[in-house]
């Protein structure tokens, strides 16, 4: 990705942004939006900070909570703690959180890790070149999609939320139990 081709798609994400930061004050209650018809989830390979490789087809078989986040992004920010507390419930379940920072380096995506009061233990995934955001309905950042277990799109929510709200969990465990 180019250089002027980054700068006019984080242009595009901070306009929604701004609807993000507005709609996470106005939101009253904790919502997933279902997806109709739950669609395939489009795979993908991607490096962790640690350099191991993630694909999404190994997670076959698990509820996974795919979110597009960067570190310039307030919402994204505030909601990274409360999906570690979300981690910590239902680590031991058949569930894995993939957070993938879209347009970073490594060196950015590690000094905000290490600025956290949070320590998170889910894996950071990155997409530096932004080919796998594009694949998928991203509408801005953060974006959450949380797919089955057989890995289909089942929810999806735009803006930020607190993950570990029991509306969340008992959905997300719902499709655990399934």
């Amino acid at each position: 990705m180019t250089r002027t081709h980054r700068k006019g798609w984080r242009g595009v994400l901070a306009v929604v942004l701004i609807l993000s930061v507005s709609a996470w004050g106005a939101e009253s209650s904790q919502t997933l939006i279902p997806v109709p018809n739950g669609p395939a989830a489009p795979d993908f390979i991607l490096l962790d900070v640690d350099g191991k490789q993630h694909r999404l087809a190994d997670y076959r078989g698990k509820v996974v909570a795919i979110n597009f986040w960067a570190t310039w992004c307030p919402p994204c920010l505030r909601e990274m703690p409360s999906m570690q507390r979300l981690w910590d419930q239902l680590k031991n379940e058949d569930f894995v959180i993939l957070a993938i920072d879209v347009g970073e380096d490594d060196e950015t995506v590690f000094r905000f890790t290490i600025a956290l009061d949070t320590p998170l233990e889910f894996p950071l995934l990155l997409d530096r070149e932004g080919k796998i955001i594009a694949q998928w309905p991203v509408l801005g950042l953060p974006t959450t999609f949380i797919i089955d277990k057989q890995g289909r799109v089942a929810y999806r929510a735009v803006g930020g939320r607190e993950w570990d709200h029991p509306d969340f969990s008992s959905v997300i465990k719902a499709l655990i139990d399934d």
